[in-house]
Formats: C-alpha cells, sequence, structure tokens
C-alpha cells in the first residue's frame, strides 16, 4: 500500500465528530464513529454537501454526467464528498479540484494509506486544494472488503444528500444508498439506458422514490435553494461559428463528425474553433471525437 510521508503532512490528526461543526452532523447515524483520522482541512462550519457515488467501470454517459454535475454543484459552493475509489469516485473529486472547490474523500483503511494505491496523486491535490482525506480507522490500518461498506455510512451521514450516477442491480453503491436512507438523506439517482445493465440499479431506486436528477439544480432547488441563480447564464462564443457550435452541444450532440457537418464550415475552419474552444475552457474532449460544454 503506498503512503503519503513523500510530500504530506506526517501528522495524522484525530477529532470527535462532536467537537467540530461540519462533522457533528454523523454524531446522530447509526453506529457513529468515536473518533476521525484526516489529512489535510476540514470546512470550519457546515456547509451544503454532496455525496458523489457509483460504479467503478462507467460508462462514457456516467463519466460525463458524474464530472459536469460534481463541477457545476462545486462552482456553487457544495462540498463534494465520494470514496476516492475507481470510477464515478474518482471523477468526481477531479472535476471538483479542477473548478477549484472543496471535497472530501472517505477511506475504507487507516491513513498514511492510501487505497487504491493509483490514487495517491489524487489523494494529494485533494489536500493541497483545501479537501481532506479522512477515515474512522486507527494508522496503518490495512484496506478490507468489509471496511469500504462500513465506510460508506460516512460517506452518506457526512452529506446532506447522495447522487448516484451508475449502479448495477447488485453494487456497493447501492449498500451507500441503503445508509443514506436510514439516515433520511435525499437520494437523487441519475436516469439511465433500461438496456444497460449499469443503470438497472439506479432506475430501481427511482421506482421506489428517488429524486430523478439531471442537472445540478434539480439538488440545489432541495439542499440549498439559496445557492440559485434568478438567471441562467450560458457561455457565448467569440465568434459566429463558436456560438453555432454551443447551440449544437447545447441540443445534445456530442459527436465531432455531426458537430463539424452542422455547423457548414471546412474541416479546417471547424478544427480550429474546436482547438480554440478547448484551449478557453469552453468544452471539453470526452475521447472518442465526442465533446461536450466545461
Amino acid at each position: 500500500m503506498s503512503t503519503l510521508f513523500e510530500t504530506f503532512p506526517t501528522k495524522i490528526n484525530r477529532i470527535s465528530p462532536d467537537e467540530q461543526n461540519f462533522l457533528k452532523i454523523i454524531s446522530h447515524i447509526a453506529k457513529p464513529p468515536k473518533s476521525l483520522y484526516f489529512i489535510g482541512k476540514l470546512p470550519e462550519s457546515r456547509l451544503p454537501t454532496v455525496a458523489i457515488v457509483g460504479t467503478r467501470k462507467p460508462s462514457r454517459y456516467g463519466k460525463e454526467v458524474a464530472h459536469k454535475l460534481s463541477s457545476d454543484l462545486a462552482q456553487k459552493g457544495i462540498v463534494v464528498i465520494s470514496g476516492l475509489a475507481l470510477g464515478i469516485d474518482s471523477i468526481a473529486h477531479r472535476a471538483v479540484l479542477e473548478v477549484g472547490g472543496t471535497t472530501l474523500a472517505v477511506l475504507g483503511n487507516g491513513l498514511p494509506g492510501i487505497y487504491p494505491a493509483t490514487h495517491t496523486e489524487l489523494a494529494k491535490q485533494i489536500v493541497a486544494g483545501g479537501g481532506a482525506i479522512l477515515t474512522e480507522y486507527e494508522p496503518e490500518t490495512s484496506a478490507r472488503p468489509y471496511q469500504f461498506l462500513e465506510r460508506n455510512r460516512i460517506v452518506s451521514g457526512l452529506s446532506d444528500a447522495i447522487i448516484i450516477v451508475e449502479a448495477a442491480a447488485r453494487s456497493g453503491t447501492l449498500n451507500t444508498a441503503m445508509h443514506a436512507l436510514e439516515q433520511g438523506k435525499e437520494i437523487f439517482v441519475v436516469p439511465g439506458n433500461i438496456t444497460s445493465p449499469l443503470s438497472s440499479g439506479c432506475n430501481a431506486l427511482l421506482k421506489q422514490g428517488a429524486h430523478p436528477v439531471t442537472k445540478a439544480e434539480d439538488v440545489l432547488e432541495i439542499i440549498a435553494p439559496q445557492l440559485l441563480e434568478a438567471q441562467h447564464t450560458f457561455p457565448l462564443g467569440n465568434t459566429p461559428l463558436e456560438s453555432a457550435i454551443i447551440s449544437l452541444l447545447q441540443s445534445g450532440i456530442r459527436d465531432g463528425g455531426e458537430l463539424h457537418r452542422q455547423s457548414g464550415v471546412s474541416a479546417a475552419e471547424f478544427n480550429q474553433a474546436l482547438t480554440m474552444m478547448e484551449l478557453q475552457g469552453t468544452l471539453r474532449a470526452l475521447g472518442g471525437n465526442q465533446w461536450t460544454l466545461s
């Protein structure tokens, strides 16, 4: 297991949830942790907080939605929590960091180790960005499968709401949803393709009454309406061609070939516009010649 001693503070902080305003919320959950260990900085006061979780092997759709929701919520001042796992968790953490937001990661093992070890650098970035890595397990405690299920109650317990992006019918993500239900938290679910196994768990939760979420505003309306703007603004292009591409993306077109065809310009002009818009941060490549607005 990788450690953080190379560039992180060697001191691991220990705190009782009762001693800290942001953490007090988990004092009333089932089996509340007596202590939490953390590296980094916890929010000093209670701020609107959302957990974003999902499968470790997301589809392209899941990746795009997780990034968009995480980024948009962070830009509104929402603290985003996840579990530093592969897939949706890491996408959520990275999206928040990209826009300068605050994100916290809850581990299923003891510090200073990071699991999975491939996310050690991401953990460093979370702390450098003003967030924290925290756990209920004593330092040097190894990662064990059952501990990841145990930590899910803390992920949901620290949050005002939980968003599930993609989850199969039998998924550890649904364990987090179960804890959220027991804790009386708001549960939001991204609707998915009814033929996709990755959406079966999500669609089942929707049948049971979970809130469907298609944009950050769906969440803010319920947990933090004060953060909603009276008017929504959309990016404008610097040229007529850029504006046209933005309009096409807003209409739901993602494929670069189709964007080019409908823009009605030469390949050279189109590619130059895409390059400039990517440099300006107006749009973002998803891979496979797929694009989305940032």
